[in-house]
């Protein structure tokens, strides 16, 4: 349980509020970069409750820039994207991707250059990476060293970045990616569902089967190392999930197969964009892999706008629910499920009204690290979780069945042992 002020300081993200003061100083996914073409639309990105454009110019560099034109504030969503530059089409003003201004053609001739070097444009360093195109929001002069996780540096077609939008808080978002033992219960319909795929025995068989997985954790650099071990049938069955914060979770797989992060980006203090990145380090990814997980809104900018809302009570299909299934959101995949429980629990929740138990330990983990990143950036500016022992490129998570008296710290992802049958 949190304190009403620890809450709010853990949320709030708009403005100066230290949250987001300390979220602006890390790397941040913003857009697919499949979104944005050369001399294409400009796409609306929404982030810490400001509105910006990203745009890619005849050269394909990509600009991050305030989406009100600095003359009237007209939409620069509506520019045109031309020449190596974005136009306003109110009264032409163009910028580059530095976000400067380079041409003012309703200025008179004499002065039109000197004028333009003078306009404030608010604007942001990119990196592209992953299919995704990240921004540096922070204060630093020099942008910090780019987060090289181990799907930002694989091939095209080995990684399908998508994007759902929810209304939530950023932290409901993070936390639902942390929360192993909601699993067996929330997604049990989608997990009895699942064939093909086995280690052993079904994995989902394993979760369906402990509810209550004991939790044990190694603290990391950058954030910490959960085993979630539960045990039935003489195995263990141990998801191995890396935490990366401020943002990313690594979602357990089976070695060899397809993996997927996730990440929970503040859009502002009620809205979130919540990440799914599917990726194979081994070969190109065969599938869609959202529509595979049964979300097939069409979209992947925004794969849950089919969704509904508490108006419609999220589609929830109470005869199906009478008939087994559990969750009643029928037909979707698990992302939906946990959208509709994070939505469900209000813009931003009461902390200071939970009652947790042995099962939210993750959860405690989470919110104290975060605390304390915020008091240290507070007093020394230095940002946690982001030293430069830390090889992200090593960060990946993993389940597997093994002998009870095998040690799950000992499982090395990218060489996994022979992990012993039943």
């Amino acid at each position: 349980m949190l304190t009403h002020e620890q809450n709010e300081l853990l949320t709030r993200v708009e403005g100066d509020a230290p949250m987001g003061a300390l979220l602006r100083e890390y790397w941040i996914p913003a857009c697919r970069s499949a979104t944005i073409e050369a001399d294409g639309a400009p796409f609306r990105v929404r982030l810490f409750g400001e509105d910006f454009v990203a745009f890619r110019i005849t050269d394909g560099r990509v600009g991050f820039i305030q989406e009100a034109c600095p003359h009237r504030c007209a939409s620069l969503a509506l520019g045109r994207n031309e020449e190596n530059g974005l136009r306003c089409i109110f009264h032409g003003w163009k910028f580059n991707v530095e976000g400067k201004c380079i041409d003012a053609p309703t200025e008179p001739a004499g002065q039109r250059t000197i004028f333009a070097e003078r306009v404030p444009v608010r604007s942001h360093p990119t990196h592209e990476a992953g299919g995704i195109i990240w921004v540096y929001m922070g204060k630093q002069a020099t942008p910090p060293r780019f987060p090289d996780y181990e799907f930002t540096q694989l091939p095209e077609g080995h990684v399908q970045p998508t994007r759902g939008i929810i209304r939530t808080n950023w932290l409901q978002g993070l936390e639902a990616l942390l929360d192993s033992a909601h699993v067996g219960f929330l997604h049990s319909a989608n997990l009895g569902s699942i064939t093909g795929r086995t280690l052993f025995k079904d994995e989902a068989e394993y979760m369906l089967s402990d509810g209550a997985p004991e939790f044990e954790f190694i603290d990391q650099p950058y954030g910490f190392r959960e085993g979630a071990i539960r045990r039935e049938g003489g195995m263990n069955y141990a998801r191995i999930r890396e935490v990366s914060l401020p943002f990313f979770s690594f979602i357990p797989a089976a070695p060899g197969g397809p993996a997927i992060v996730c990440c929970s980006i503040p859009i502002d203090d009620v809205t979130t964009a919540q990440w799914y990145i599917a990726y194979d380090p081994h070969r190109p990814l065969e599938r869609d892999m959202m529509s595979a997980y049964g979300n097939t809104s069409g979209d992947p900018d925004f794969f849950n706008s089919d969704m509904g809302g508490p108006e419609t009570m999220w589609h929830q299909d109470r005869a199906a629910m009478k008939a087994g299934h559990w969750s009643g959101i029928v037909g979707r995949g698990n992302a939906y499920e946990d959208f509709v429980v994070q939505e469900s629990m209000g813009p931003i929740v009461d902390r200071s009204k939970e009652f947790l138990g042995t099962c939210d330990k993750v959860i405690y983990r989470a919110r104290r690290l975060l605390l304390t990143a915020i008091e240290r950036f507070q007093e020394t500016g230095e940002r946690s979780f982001a030293g430069p022992e830390v090889d992200y490129g090593r960060i990946r998570a993993i389940s597997f069945a093994c002998a009870p008296d095998q040690d799950w710290r000992e499982i090395d992802a990218f060489d996994p042992p022979a992990i012993a049958a039943e």
